[in-house]
């Protein structure tokens, strides 16, 4: 694993792994927690399930669940892999044909920057590998809340079973790197002004434009940064209540 790729191989798998994959030509990934003998605990949405985001992301985001026919369910999870909310496949359904990654803990400040994609590592540290496996079954019992693409959602679950820090629910965002990726990329582009492009000359378009160009990669790492769970003071300790 490096800058470049989180890809991983199979063999490569540990109990309490952060382990993701994407969807849709790379438009997304989906996260889950690896518990060992093949099995991933996961946070999903159903089809028929809203996402409420009111950013019109639904058609983008789609269903996180393996499609299998109504017929024909998977040999290993049985209808579980049908089912939305927290639940338990196998590796197989989890990955749904895609590679497999591994989410990165601990990185250093520059590692982090370098990744130009969110939603891949964080500077928050993992704890135990008995802890995460603990919370992941937890929530597979007592659930995580109603899914919401950016404020809780499978990225959001593997996080809190990583480290046990949730975003305080007041606030209007959610600690995954997707989430802050896609927030501050609108963000940037939200702060070019159309009017100066379209007055400006070719000469002084490509001056600027270098120019707004650092700057706007500038705010996009400030965003990410600002937003990850490892620097974040908006969170609270989850406490696990039998």
């Amino acid at each position: 694993m490096g800058v470049l790729t989180n890809k991983i191989e199979r063999e490569d798998l540990k109990p309490g792994d952060h382990i993701y994959c994407y969807r849709l030509a790379y438009t997304y990934s989906h996260h889950g927690i690896y518990v060992g003998k093949e099995n991933v605990i996961h946070f999903t949405r159903g089809e028929g399930q809203e996402i409420g985001t009111g950013t019109g992301l639904d058609h983008i985001v789609g269903s996180s669940l393996p499609q299998h026919p109504l017929d024909n369910p998977c040999p290993i999870c049985g209808d579980e892999s049908r089912r939305d909310g927290v639940i338990s496949s196998c590796i197989d359904c989890f990955l749904s044909g895609g590679d497999l990654y591994r989410y990165e803990y601990g990185v250093k400040l520059a590692f982090f920057l370098a990744k130009a994609r969110g939603g891949t590592c964080t500077l928050a540290l993992s704890e135990s590998e008995e802890q995460v496996i603990h919370r992941a079954f937890y929530f597979l019992r007592k659930g995580f809340g109603v899914y919401d693409v950016l404020k809780n959602n499978c990225e959001d679950f593997a996080l809190c079973c990583k480290t046990g820090l949730k975003v305080i629910p007041t606030v209007n965002g959610g600690q995954s790197g997707q989430a802050a990726t896609f927030q501050a990329a609108v963000g940037v582009i939200l702060s070019v002004p159309v009017a100066f492009l379209a007055r400006s000359s070719p000469v002084g378009y490509a001056a600027t434009g270098v120019a707004r160009l650092k700057a706007s990669c500038g705010a996009y790492c400030v965003k990410r940064y600002i937003n990850d769970i490892g620097v974040r003071r908006d969170v609270v300790k989850v406490v696990l209540e039998e």
